[in-house]
């Protein structure tokens, strides 16, 4: 799998639905897991508002990689809000900004 540059790091890595029917502790079996390029791509396009060219380049891949990525990674948030699933952000395959500039200067 090509590397995908990761800006920021999210704060939390749970989000879990209140439910009044529902006693903590919660299960996370049943938990949405977002991988830290979902995140990425949802923060490029959603929140800084670039487009999906413009992230691509950020994240160092194609644009149809970040179309891919956002459709996934917001299928998921919306399993997550209709069912009532935890979200967990995944820690694993994160390439910070600083292992991109090793990276540059080793290729």
């Amino acid at each position: 799998m090509k590397p995908r540059w990761i800006g920021v790091v999210p704060p939390a890595r749970y989000f879990v639905p209140l439910s009044p029917n529902q006693p903590p502790p919660f299960q996370l079996q049943a938990a949405v897991t977002l991988t830290p390029d979902e995140i990425e791509a949802i923060r490029l396009v959603d929140m800084e508002g670039l487009n999906q060219e413009e992230a691509g380049e950020r994240m160092g891949v194609s644009r149809g990689t970040v179309w891919r990525i956002l459709r996934n990674a917001r299928l998921k948030l919306a399993k997550a809000m209709v069912e009532g699933r935890p979200i967990v952000i995944a820690t694993h395959s994160i390439t910070s900004a600083e292992r991109r500039e090793k990276w540059k200067k080793l290729g």
